[in-house]
C-alpha cells in the first residue's frame, strides 16, 4: 500500500526516480544525472559503513521502548542491519544507482531484506543526526589509532634518546653552526613538541565524544526518544545540548585538521632536518634501504623519499584545514549540504597521518647515526659563546664579554688559525682575565657538560628529559 502512494506523486513508477531516496516524497521530476553524481557523497562516506550501521541499531532500540516499533520489529531491524554490516565485512555489499550515501544505502539494502519494518528505522530520524553520529563515531576510533602511532614515534625518540646520549653534534640556529649540543637533545625536541600533540590530541578527543543522535534535522526528537540511553548504547560520555549545534556542528572536525597541521609542521621539520643530515655535505647519518630510493639515471643516488614525502605531505594536510574553515565561515546555522564537504578533508588528512606516522617510526627506528661525523663537524669557532662565559666566570660582564669574545674571533680570522691555537699571550692581549685555565675551554664535552639546568644539554639534564617522557609515556600507553 505504501510503496502505490508513493509511486503516484507522478503517476509512473519507472519514471518517478526519487521514490527510492530517503526525501524523494516531494519531488515528482527526476534529478539531472549530473546532479545527481555532484550530490553523492558514497564515494567517500562509504567508509563509515559500520557506524551508520551501529547508530541504526541503537536507535531502533531508543524507538522500542517508546513504543514506535514492536519487539519483533525491532529484532528484524537489528538482525537485517547485522546482515548488512556482515555484507560489507565480507566485500559483497551491492551498491546500486540510487544509493547517494551510506545511510540511503543501507536503509535501501535493509528494505530489501525484511520488507516493511525497514521504513520505521527513519521514525523521528534525519540524515543531519544520523550522518553527524557517525562521523563523531569514526573520528573517535580514528583518533585512538593516530594517538597510538604518534605515541610510537615518541617512543623510539626516547629510546635512540637514551641509547645514543654519547653522540655530539653541532648544533644550529639560521642553519649556521652554533653551539654543541647532544644528539639525544636534537631527538627530545622533537619528543617534546609531539607529546603536546599528544596532550592536544586527548583534549580532541573528548570534545568528540558528544551523540547528537536524536537532534533530529534540527529542532529534536517528537517522540520523547531518550538521547542518554542513545549516547550510553553507543559508547559516547555525554549528549550534544543544543539540537541545531549538534546537527550542525562541525568544530571538532575543523580542530582535527587543525591539530593534524600542527602535528605535521612538527614532523615536517624533523624530515627537513634529517634530509640535510643525510646528504653526502653532512653525513651525519645514513638511512635504511627501506625508507630510501635511487634514481633512474644516477646509479650512486640514494634519496631520502621517505623524509621528502613527510615533508611534502605537509601541504595538503594544511590544504584540508584551510579549505574547511572557509567552507565553514560563510554558513548560516543549522545543516547546509557544504558540510558534506567535512568527509573527504577528515578522511584524507586521517589517511596522511596515519601513514606519515607509520613511516616517520620506521624511518627514525632503522637509520643509523655517524659518531665520527657528527664529532667531526664540531669546531673550535663554535666555543666563542663557552670563552665569553670563561670571561664571565672571572667576573667580567656578559656585554663586555661577549665583545671580547669577538675580537678573538676577529683575531683567530686575522691569524688564519682556530681559535684554540691562539696563544695565552694573545689572548691576554684582549683581556687580563684569561689565564691558563683558559684551554679548558676547548674541549666540546665540557661545553655541552655546563648546560645543566633542566632541558639543556648536558648528561645529566639530557637523562632527566628522558625521565620526564618515560614517565608520560608509561602513563599514557601503559601496555
Amino acid at each position: 500500500m505504501e510503496r502505490k502512494e508513493m509511486n503516484a506523486c507522478c503517476g509512473d513508477g519507472e519514471k518517478c526516480a526519487e521514490a527510492g531516496k530517503l526525501w524523494g516524497g516531494r519531488f515528482t521530476g527526476t534529478t539531472d544525472p549530473v546532479m545527481e553524481k555532484f550530490n553523492a557523497s558514497i564515494g567517500f562516506d562509504r567508509r563509515m559503513w559500520k557506524e551508520d550501521i551501529l547508530g541504526s541499531q541503537a536507535y531502533v532500540k531508543a524507538l522500542e521502548k517508546v513504543g514506535l516499533v514492536t519487539e519483533d520489529e525491532k529484532k528484524a531491524i537489528s538482525d537485517g542491519l547485522s546482515k548488512v554490516a556482515d555484507e560489507w565485512k565480507n566485500n559483497i555489499f551491492e551498491l546500486k544507482p540510487g544509493d547517494e550515501d551510506i545511510h540511503t544505502a543501507n536503509e535501501r539494502r535493509l528494505r530489501e531484506l525484511i520488507g516493511q519494518p525497514a521504513g520505521k528505522l527513519h521514525t523521528g530520524r534525519s540524515r543531519n543526526d544520523q550522518v553527524a553520529t557517525d562521523v563523531r563515531l569514526w573520528m573517535k576510533t580514528g583518533l585512538t589509532q593516530l594517538e597510538n602511532y604518534l605515541i610510537e614515534f615518541i617512543q623510539v625518540l626516547v629510546n635512540r634518546a637514551k641509547s645514543e646520549i654519547d653522540i655530539l653534534m653541532p648544533g644550529y640556529t639560521h642553519l649556521q653552526r652554533a653551539q654543541p649540543i647532544r644528539w639525544s637533545q636534537w631527538l627530545l625536541s622533537y619528543a617534546f613538541p609531539l607529546q603536546r600533540d599528544v596532550q592536544r590530541l586527548k583534549e580532541l578527543i573528548t570534545r568528540v565524544d558528544v551523540c547528537p543522535l536524536g537532534c533530529g534535522a534540527l529542532a529534536g526528537n517528537p517522540f520523547n526518544v531518550n538521547r542518554e540511553f542513545l549516547a550510553k548504547e553507543l559508547g559516547f560520555s555525554g549528549v550534544a545540548g543544543n539540537s541545531l549545534d549538534g546537527t550542525s556542528g562541525r568544530d571538532f572536525i575543523v580542530e582535527f585538521l587543525f591539530w593534524s597541521s600542527m602535528t605535521m609542521i612538527h614532523l615536517s621539520k624533523w624530515a627537513e632536518d634529517l634530509i640535510i643530515y643525510s646528504t653526502k655535505e653532512f653525513s651525519f647519518v645514513q638511512l635504511s634501504d627501506a625508507y630510501s630510493t635511487g634514481s633512474s639515471l644516477m646509479p650512486q643516488k640514494k634519496n631520502a623519499d621517505s623524509l621528502e614525502l613527510i615533508r611534502g605531505k605537509s601541504g595538503r594536510v594544511f590544504g584540508n584545514c584551510a579549505g574547511f574553515m572557509m567552507t565553514m565561515k560563510g554558513l548560516p546555522s543549522t545543516y547546509n549540504k557544504d558540510l558534506q564537504e567535512d568527509k573527504e578533508a577528515m578522511f584524507d588528512a586521517f589517511d596522511t597521518l596515519e601513514g606519515v606516522l607509520q613511516v616517520a617510526t620506521g624511518t627514525l627506528s632503522t637509520l643509523e647515526v655517524s659518531k665520527k661525523a657528527t664529532a667531526s663537524a664540531l669546531s673550535p669557532d663554535m666555543l666563542a659563546t663557552d670563552l665569553a662565559y670563561y670571561l664571565v666566570r672571572k667576573g667580567v660582564p656578559f656585554r663586555e664579554a661577549h665583545g671580547l669574545s669577538g675580537s678573538a674571533v676577529h683575531l683567530a680570522e686575522t691569524k688564519k688559525c682556530s681559535m684554540k691555537d691562539l696563544t695565552l699571550e694573545d689572548l691576554k692581549k684582549i683581556s687580563s682575565a684569561f689565564d691558563n685555565d683558559v684551554s679548558s675551554v676547548w674541549n666540546y664535552e665540557n661545553s655541552v657538560e655546563q648546560y645543566t639546568s633542566v632541558g639543556g644539554t648536558s648528561r645529566q639534564s639530557v637523562t632527566q628529559q628522558v625521565e620526564k617522557l618515560t614517565t608520560w609515556l608509561k602513563e599514557v600507553n601503559p601496555k
